[in-house]
């Protein structure tokens, strides 16, 4: 992608990607989880890599029983986990959040039924609309052994079900640690609200939460 300079609260920093904007992928409507998570008391945490960070940070940070979620960096390791070397899309990592939630307010089936629907398009490989490049991958990266579960079943369930015109292509892979990216991408929807990237790609993906998931949907932004 060509490199642009852009003002990030109040400071200029150089990105090479989220930059494009574009109109967002057609929602589809996931059905609900055959298979029902049973995570018991407690927060728990997931991540999820579905294209740029920042749509998919503003979606999750407006679920009811969210109380964080973090934009960074996973697949890869410590050495290279920057935005600058991730770019290059060398890295083994992939562009990726890290929500925080409390199960017995919303379960990880809801949140992966929440993102196969607004959150990103499981057919694109390597690529989000604008962005392309390993490090804008669908990926799954269950943190615990039910999570596994419930993510292999779910995916199971959505090939069968044929709501997309492609193939899936969304991948379970092993969780290889989670490394939080630079500040200024950190709440960036919310920090940017008129930046045309927002506006175009994103913005569309909370109004499809709300319109699709009013039960799970919440107005105010949780702050990673």
């Amino acid at each position: 992608m060509k490199a642009l300079g852009v003002a990030v609260a109040g400071a200029a920093v150089l990105v090479a990607a989220c930059t494009s904007p574009a109109q967002a992928e057609g929602v589809v409507a996931a059905p609900a989880a055959r298979v029902v998570s049973a995570e018991g008391k407690g927060p728990r945490t997931a991540i999820f890599a579905g294209g740029c960070f920042w749509g998919v940070e503003g979606v999750f940070s407006h679920v009811r029983g969210v109380t964080s979620a973090v934009s960074g960096y996973a697949g890869g390791n410590a050495t290279t986990a920057s935005y600058d070397r991730v770019s290059g899309g060398d890295t083994g990592h992939a562009e990726a959040v890290r929500v925080t939630y409390d199960p017995a307010q919303v379960r990880y089936d809801q949140l992966l039924r929440i993102f196969f629907s607004v959150v990103t398009d499981p057919t694109q490989l390597n690529r989000q609309g604008p962005d392309t490049g390993t490090q804008y991958r669908n990926a799954l990266m269950p943190m615990n052994a039910e999570q596994a579960r419930v993510a292999s079943a779910y995916l199971a369930q959505l090939k069968a079900a044929k709501l997309w015109n492609r193939p899936i292509v969304t991948r379970i892979e092993p969780a290889r640690g989670f490394y939080p990216a630079e500040a200024h991408h950190q709440d960036f929807m919310q920090n940017n609200p008129t930046y045309p990237y927002i506006v175009h790609w994103d913005a569309p993906k909370v109004a499809a939460l709300k319109r699709l998931y009013p039960a799970v949907y919440k107005p105010a932004f949780t702050p990673g």
